[in-house]
């Protein structure tokens, strides 16, 4: 395959029978004994939910269990901005000290509970996984980093981290819940933890409402107004927006409304962000599915550059966007998808030689790997691009459409 064109070619839907099998694959990866009583009680969202997920949803609020004492899940995911970070930072810090910076920006934890475990397509298609570089295999393994890694919560080990759960004012629980002697295995008792916290997230529909202005729209319950359904022409469009083409829009086989992923990949060639203190280092790049943080997939050189395609809801809540966080604002984001390639002046620094140097966050041997023949990306300068200033307007309209907790007036 010509490593210059769309690493994902086809849209894919989960069957509500892969749906079923996919939670019961993340429960069994996460569960072990799986000896959880069927107990309910209610989440802060109102829902029932079963005892290891009312645990998950202690410990994804509990900063106790970081080193310094103030940091949770819920510091990089803050329910009411729709589980994302609630600062404009690139990236968030932590740490012992709380002034350790991370390297990647964090994404929202919202509408994970249907993504598949990465894996290969038959076209040799990259697709799913969780994390930007899709290298957690469930929900569960996803939150295991977070507690150990030097810049989050800070961790030394899982024993560390269990200690600390011994100490929390729901150890008791937590026995009872994974038995009276799970604290006695600290690698057990680690799994169990990141297995109620992903219970949590699969159980509370806050994760996942569905109740956004566009879900009303497809149930027949509102109309859009003419800028959204401008922007939703123009996002579906191949020779426009070409949205659509990765972050599918139309309602799946299984009658569920779209998630606006269609859990690939894409080099996009993002400019690289001098606030991330990484990049002071001329060596230094975060290549995404080829590392640094995920290592399987090092030797394949085609892949360098390339992130998971996020789902768009709740898109015009996040303060920062790309995996560098290199821009903060919406209509500048949409701008550069469609204006990267005929202005490059406007998003690139200038090189030693005065041309503009493209594709800077990308070592010179990986940046013919970068999407240039896909609609919007297949213009070159002094071209029109793809979309005009009030076309992209209509757009940015449209992607407000998309954030939950829509109340009709």
């Amino acid at each position: 395959m010509n490593n210059r064109t769309r690493l994902f070619v086809s849209s894919r839907t989960l069957s509500r029978c892969a749906v079923l099998a996919l939670a019961l694959a993340l429960a069994a990866c996460g569960g072990g004994g799986g000896n959880a009583p069927a107990t309910a009680s209610s989440s802060v969202s109102g829902a029932a939910l079963t005892a290891a997920a009312t645990l998950g949803e202690k410990i994804f609020s509990d900063q106790s269990l970081s080193v310094s004492g103030k940091q949770s899940c819920a510091s990089c995911h803050n329910a009411a901005n729709a589980h994302a970070q609630s600062d404009h930072l690139a990236v968030q810090m932590g740490g012992p000290n709380g002034d350790a910076q991370g390297s990647r920006a964090s994404p929202s934890l919202r509408y994970l509970n249907l993504t598949p475990a990465f894996f290969f397509a038959k076209d040799g298609t990259p697709t799913g996984g969780i994390n930007r570089d899709g290298r957690a295999q469930s929900l569960a393994e996803q939150a295991q980093r977070p507690f150990l890694a030097p810049h989050e919560m800070a961790n030394a080990s899982k024993e560390e981290v269990v200690a600390r759960l011994k100490k929390t004012g729901y150890a008791e629980q937590f026995r009872q819940v994974f038995g009276g002697a799970i604290f006695d295995n600290p690698e057990q008792a680690f799994a169990r933890l990141t297995f109620a916290l992903q219970q949590y997230q699969l159980e509370d529909p806050a994760f996942h409402p569905y109740d956004s202005k566009f879900d009303a729209f497809l149930a027949g319950k509102v109309k859009l107004d003419e800028a959204e359904l401008r922007g939703l022409a123009l996002f579906n469009n191949p020779n426009k927006g070409n949205c659509a083409a990765c972050h599918t829009s139309s309602v799946g086989a299984d009658g569920k409304p779209p998630l606006f992923t269609d859990f690939s990949f894409d080099n996009l060639g993002v400019p690289r962000n001098p606030a991330i203190a990484a990049t002071r280092d001329p060596a230094y790049f975060d290549l995404g599915l080829c590392g640094p943080d995920r290592t399987d997939l090092a030797g394949r050189a085609e892949l360098c550059g390339a992130f998971k395609v996020p789902t768009l809801r709740n898109v015009a809540t996040r303060k920062v966007f790309f995996h560098n966080g290199a821009f903060t604002d919406l209509s500048k984001v949409t701008a550069f998808y469609v204006r990267r390639d005929t202005n490059p002046e406007e998003w690139y620094p200038l090189a030693a030689d005065g041309s503009v140097d493209k594709f800077n966050d990308l070592p010179a041997q990986y940046r013919g790997n970068v999407n240039i023949v896909e609609v919007p990306y297949n213009r070159k300068p002094g071209m029109a691009p793809a979309l005009s200033e009030s076309e992209i307007a209509d757009v940015v309209t449209f992607l407000g459409t998309l954030t939950d907790g829509y109340k009709a007036n």
